[in-house]
């Protein structure tokens, strides 16, 4: 199981490498919500998102020989970007499978760091199972994008330097897919402080994890449809529910509908852009205020990587959502 010397450790390889993101505040948002908010801005951390934590960690932790064979890895898009960055800093080869629907910047910004990408039909076909022979064929390196324990200390990082530089908080909600963020946060934020509580945050459409924890065991989904393309995932992952299990006090949701208001609200009072996934959390603090009333409450911003015209289709509402 995950520790917090594995998140020092993984803090050891990550400094003066990725950047150490803001902590944001909004009075505006305070007063709206009734308590302090304390946003962690993943959105301006490495390729745009906090999985480059996760990524270069992973193959970091890998040794020279692994390195020399290259790597797999398979995402809609952030921890592509993340292992394809981090293998182009480690002077290694990055083989990425990605579904055909994913965002034309993420493809363009994976391809832009070095890696081969290979495409697949994300309701059809089992990227694993491709991520997999392809690992066999080359003799390369896997790094999954959730299931993988330097990946989770790597993205515990996060909520490491927030409570850094945000002080104690009663509650950090946590954008949630896999559950790698989700488990390494947990981890790192409940050693620092032991009564913090932690909630992971998903889209509505999309609750594997919240059924999973609320029943004790992993639940499996079909794809959901949902806007939150980064958090499209089908089941949490193994590791990290063990994680999750013991230390996340529950999982909360949110419909598109109350993340586009969370982008809109990001853009238009604190002029930052972020991607539906990168706004869930904040999503899902402003659907379930109530529970947080009067607290010290640490959000995620997981990451800003949208186009333009994707962006003010959602926001304008040009582009209707549930």
């Amino acid at each position: 199981m995950l520790e917090f010397a594995d998140i020092q450790a993984a803090a050891t390889r990550l400094h003066g490498v990725a950047h150490r993101t803001p902590v944001l505040t909004s009075r505006t948002l305070d007063a709206m919500l009734g308590l302090r908010v304390f946003m962690k801005a993943e959105n301006f951390q490495r390729m745009g998102a906090f999985k480059f934590r996760g990524g270069y960690n992973a193959v970091s932790a890998l040794t020279d020989a692994q390195r020399a064979s290259g790597v797999v890895a398979f995402s809609s898009g952030n921890h592509a970007q993340a292992v394809a960055l981090a293998a182009q800093l480690h002077g290694c080869r990055a083989t990425i499978v990605m579904p055909h629907d994913a965002p034309a910047l993420k493809l363009a910004a994976t391809r832009g760091y070095g890696a081969e990408v290979v495409l697949y039909d994300r309701y059809t076909q089992d990227r694993a199972a491709i991520a997999q022979a392809l690992v066999a064929e080359r003799g390369a390196a896997l790094i999954p994008p959730f299931d993988h324990l330097p990946v989770m200390a790597g993205q515990g990082t996060a909520a490491l330097e927030l409570i850094e530089d945000a002080g104690a908080l009663d509650a950090l909600i946590v954008c949630a897919g896999g559950g790698g963020f989700l488990s390494g946060c947990a981890v790192a934020a409940r050693h620092l402080l032991p009564g913090i509580r932690v909630f992971g945050a998903e889209p509505q459409r999309g609750n594997d994890m919240q059924q999973s924890l609320r029943s004790g065991r992993i639940v499996s989904i079909e794809v959901p449809r949902t806007i939150c393309d980064g958090q499209q995932t089908q089941a949490v992952g193994v590791q990290p529910f063990e994680v999750i299990r013991a230390l996340v006090t529950d999982v909360l949701t949110a419909p598109d509908a109350a993340v586009v208001e969370a982008m809109r609200f990001a853009f238009e009072r604190m002029k930052i852009v972020l991607e539906p996934s990168g706004a869930s959390a904040l999503a899902v603090l402003m659907r379930h205020r109530e529970q947080f009333a009067g607290q010290r409450v640490g959000v995620t911003l997981s990451g800003g990587n949208i186009g333009l015209d994707r962006f003010i289709a959602l926001v304008s509402g040009a582009e209707p959502v549930d």
